[in-house]
């Protein structure tokens, strides 16, 4: 075989969602060599899918400030979110909205021309208060608009893409420093080793673990699992928010904006269904609060349909205007997929997979951590990660809409002020352990071959484990279905290492990518499962029937899985930078 290309940067960054993009454009004016891979063009990245907005208290509708949308994220995260990294970015949000702003953001306004701002589930002013308007939007595309102007000015700036190409595995050196990774285009099947001084994942999250999701098909926690295989653990895996209204029988994601409009939710008898589970902030209540609400309405005989199997989404009351102005994207999507103008008529709703609560931990500058024993946590040199596949954790056991834009910019940002201190003093490349390179390669090859008779088809073992996740891991837990799950998504992993991609000639490395996918999305389910199934307690997204309180006792603490030592904790950080921390309360809507 020939020798692999091997090409040379500063920093490596997987992903190029608003994350990585933002990492990107820090790194590329402050003139560091800035490599990011994508295996799609960027603006395909699933940050543009993001339609609500991004929290900030700006105080531009009522009066707001960051204390307050520090509260309600830790209320929100049902105080699992480690306190100093939620303050961390609750300060830093406004900022980060300016710099956006200052990128070229076409952000609403009001009539003064300042920044809209709409209200959205979970938040308060002065501490649980009146409802709160922390969400500045651009209507309803904020993610396709600031994912649009991040890659402008990353070409500005010169940073260097590889499109379609898919990371296949991180690289070490033998004192296990991470030095880069191997890639390959997915066009042609070329391998290539990246060498970094440092390295980025920034890869989103795996909502394509579940049947009916809100993701792309591209969301498949490649990032997680190449931690994972690198011997990192994954945090809080078991916490993966169910958005209340995706369009039923489909998924696709009606925002939250909708309800921050002023849209609320009925069921089969007409009722107001969340006046019964959240009275003072009803239908924008916590979305682990919506969407069990929902849940339990349909399961006591309260649906709509001819099987009462979703509740509707009500706009008309908002009039076309208002609609056609702040939910533009929302009308068109439901007359397009649904035939349906909800301008005119309700749409069908149901909880739909939506965010990865966990994944990677880091602390607050993006650094990649590692539990050890006794003492403060391990740094794994030159490795950082960012977004929805780190779990830093500000979004701890439910995430409140609004705070998945502002995590990605405000750590995508620190995680390139990081890399720029450690660029400094870590001048040169280090040398790569070449068995690193060889392992990275035989899961590379390991596709490579045409597949032998009999073999299981990697798409069909794809379908299996969606439906294993969504039976077993669902918005309601309970302890035989979650050990069913256990048992099924470990023969589920043992089958795949047998499996084949058949004989597809003529789209041999897009079937090569499903594959390596399936992999990772196995990783991911394997981790979810184990961490669901020991955690004995509710707690956010985590609803189990036969333990329904929360356990702050026992379980006020992060999980951990590894593929070496299974499931570890480690303490939830309930010390802020500056302030009180807030104690863990009752958490009520």
């Amino acid at each position: 075989m020939a020798a692999i290309q091997r090409r040379k940067f500063d920093t490596l960054i997987i992903g190029a969602g608003g994350g990585g993009l933002r990492a990107a454009l820090k790194l590329s004016d402050a003139d560091a060599s800035v490599a990011v891979v994508s295996k799609v063009f960027p603006t395909r990245s699933h940050t543009v899918a993001a339609q609500g907005g991004m929290n900030a208290a700006l105080a531009n509708v009522l009066p707001d400030n960051w204390h307050w949308h520090m509260f309600d994220t830790i209320k929100g995260s049902d105080y699992l979110g480690d306190q100093d990294a939620i303050e961390y970015m609750c300060r830093a949000a406004p900022k980060a909205v300016y710099e956006l702003e200052h990128f070229g953001v076409p952000f609403s306004r009001l009539d003064n021309g300042k920044i809209y701002q709409r209200p959205f589930g979970g938040q308060s002013q002065n501490f649980g208060g009146d409802q709160a308007a922390r969400t500045c939007a651009a209507a309803d595309r904020t993610g396709h608009a600031i994912l649009h102007s991040l890659y402008q000015q990353n070409i500005r700036a010169r940073t260097h893409f590889f499109d379609e190409y898919f990371s296949v595995d991180l690289l070490k050196n033998d004192e296990g420093h991470v030095l880069g990774a191997l890639i390959f285009n997915i066009h042609d099947g070329q391998p290539i080793i990246i060498e970094a001084k440092t390295t980025l994942l920034a890869t989103g999250g795996a909502g394509q673990l579940y049947r009916t999701t809100t993701n792309a098909m591209i969301n498949t926690g490649d990032g997680l699992g190449m931690a994972l295989r690198a011997g990192v653990p994954l945090q809080d895996m078991e916490f993966f928010q169910f958005h209340p209204t995706g369009i039923a029988g489909r998924g696709m994601l009606i925002t939250e904006g909708a309800r921050g409009e002023g849209g609320y939710l009925v069921n089969g008898d007409g009722e107001r269904l969340m006046e019964r589970y959240a009275p003072k902030a009803k239908d924008l209540a916590s979305r682990d609060v919506v969407s069990r609400a929902i849940a339990t309405e349909i399961r006591e005989g309260r649906g709509c349909g001819p099987n009462k199997d979703y509740v509707m989404l009500k706009l008309d009351h908002l009039g076309e205007a208002v609609i056609q102005k702040r939910l533009p994207g929302i009308r068109q999507t439901c007359m397009t997929f649904l035939g349906i103008d909800p301008a005119e008529a309700a749409i069908p709703v149901f909880p739909t997979a939506h965010y990865t609560m966990g994944g990677i931990p880091t602390n607050r500058n993006g650094q990649v951590v590692m539990p050890v024993k006794d003492t403060p946590e391990e740094v794994i040199e030159g490795l950082y990660a960012a977004g929805e596949c780190a779990c830093v954790s500000v979004h701890g056991a439910n995430r409140l809409g609004g705070n998945s834009l502002l995590d990605i910019l405000v750590f995508g940002r620190a995680a390139a002020n990081h890399i720029i201190d450690y660029l400094k003093e870590n001048r040169y490349h280090r040398s790569m352990d070449e068995a690193s390179v060889n392992k990275a390669m035989a899961r590379f090859q390991r596709w490579d071959k045409k597949a032998e008779d009999g073999g299981e088809s990697v798409s069909a073992l794809r379908d299996e484990l969606k439906a294993v996740m969504e039976q077993h891991c669902g918005v309601f837990r309970n302890d035989e279905v979650l050990k069913e799950g256990v048992q099924k998504i470990e023969q589920l992993a043992e089958r795949l290492k047998e499996a084949t991609i058949g004989d597809h000639s003529d789209t041999f490395n897009t079937a090569r990518v499903e594959a390596l996918e399936l992999e990772n999305l196995m990783a991911c389910g394997l981790a979810t499962m184990h961490s669901a199934c020991a955690r004995r307690e509710s707690r956010g997204a985590h609803s189990r029937i036969d333990y329904p309180e929360r356990d702050d006792k026992n379980w006020m603490r992060h999980s951990l899985y590894s593929f070496e030592s299974g499931l570890d904790y480690k303490p939830v950080r309930t010390k802020p930078v500056s302030v009180d921390s807030f104690p863990p309360k009752p958490r009520v809507y």
